[in-house]
């Protein structure tokens, strides 16, 4: 388990406790766990990262390694497993945490300054001197050792009455060299694949626009500040409004108990709503843009592209407040098409952050 991981699972942290400073960006890390004997060894070299994964032969099932090359400038990733003749290369797209061992260092110095971990001594694990942490949090006990030099976590072990201890992390072995340009090249089998595009890719393709300037509505947590908010719908890539819609909105959704919506469709394409607190607001519709007053966090939004035998489907938004009013894409792509699909973009800047005339 990489060490991030193990911060968010606990919401803990831990760090370079005696020196803050930048994290390395060479080394190379191996890590025991996931399976009785395997291990995970990580290199990096700046923005290339490959992880390892190595399995040794249990029961009937052979041994096996899993390489994963992460390009940490790109977001892009390839998969691969040598070790096995019929499995191809596969290629993906990332964003957040890819394991870096080092990714919770700010998050672990927290906790240690608020208390949640207090010193318990020194000790030398595989030799690495390392700090002695501990520390308890929702009935589990936990202990941390901590790298005095460089703050990496070597081991991460939590324990709760009655129960074996278990550990999150166990670093075996560290080096802090920068691996060989060879360890990041690609095997022939990866040389025709080619990764999907990015979400930023996806965004800046449908806009038209950097894609710097917009953060998808479908992720939250909603901001704290409040404001209000103007929905354009529009098309993707000429981003001209798209006038012939039906809007529906309910503020009062709640994620720990959901509604349930029915919607009827007329055969002219038109729908009736019902369900939780959703209710109709098309009759503010002017030229594909409506104020969706001032919504809380987060809300069920329903746009219906009125068309003959076309339904709609409602969509959880996350309120994002870059301004006193702020913009609301609902990004159609291949209107009218059989792939038919949108986005619901947050504007922060550029040239369609600011309201339009309604």
């Amino acid at each position: 388990m990489s060490i991030k991981k193990f911060v968010a699972r606990l919401s803990l942290a831990a760090a370079a406790c005696l020196t803050a400073q930048t994290p390395p960006t060479a080394y190379t890390i191996t890590e025991s766990g996931g399976a009785p004997g395997a291990t995970t060894t990580i290199y990096r070299s700046g923005a290339k990262a490959l992880m390892v994964y190595n399995t040794p032969a249990q029961g009937g099932a052979p041994a096996s390694r899993t390489f994963t090359l992460y390009d940490l400038a790109t977001g892009t990733n390839y998969s691969w497993t040598p070790d096995n003749g019929a499995a191809a290369c596969s290629a993906g797209t990332f964003s957040g945490d890819w394991g870096d061992p080092f990714a919770g260092t700010a998050e672990l110095q927290s906790g240690i300054a608020k208390g949640d971990l207090k010193p318990a001594g020194s000790e030398t694990i595989n030799g690495i001197a390392t700090q002695v942490y501990a520390g308890s949090t929702q009935g589990a006990n936990l202990k941390a050792w901590i790298d005095r030099k460089d703050g990496l976590v070597i081991r991460a072990q939590i324990s709760t009455p009655g129960a074996a201890v278990m550990t999150l992390v166990d670093v075996t072995k560290v080096s802090f060299g920068t691996p060989a340009a060879s360890v990041f090249a690609l095997p022939a089998a990866c040389a025709g694949q080619k990764p999907p595009p990015t979400a930023n890719q996806l965004i800046a393709d449908e806009t038209g626009d950097d894609a710097a300037n917009y953060v998808n509505g479908m992720y939250g947590p909603g901001s704290k500040n409040s404001c209000s908010v103007v929905l354009r719908v529009v098309n993707a890539k000429t981003m001209t409004p798209i006038t012939h819609i039906q809007v529906a909105i309910d503020t009062s959704y709640n994620v720990d108990n959901p509604p349930h919506y029915e919607s009827g469709v007329h055969n002219d394409g038109t729908e009736t709503f019902s369900g939780g607190g959703i209710h109709e607001i098309t009759n503010m519709v002017h030229n594909g843009v409506v104020s969706l007053g001032t919504p809380p966090p987060y809300f069920m939004l329903d746009v219906n592209l009125i068309r003959p035998g076309h339904g709609s489907g409602e969509g959880l938004v996350y309120r994002q407040c870059f301004a006193p009013t702020a913009v609301l894409l609902d990004v159609v792509k291949d209107y009218g098409g059989p792939t038919e699909s949108s986005d619901f973009l947050w504007v922060k800047a550029g040239k369609y952050a600011p309201p339009p005339a309604r």
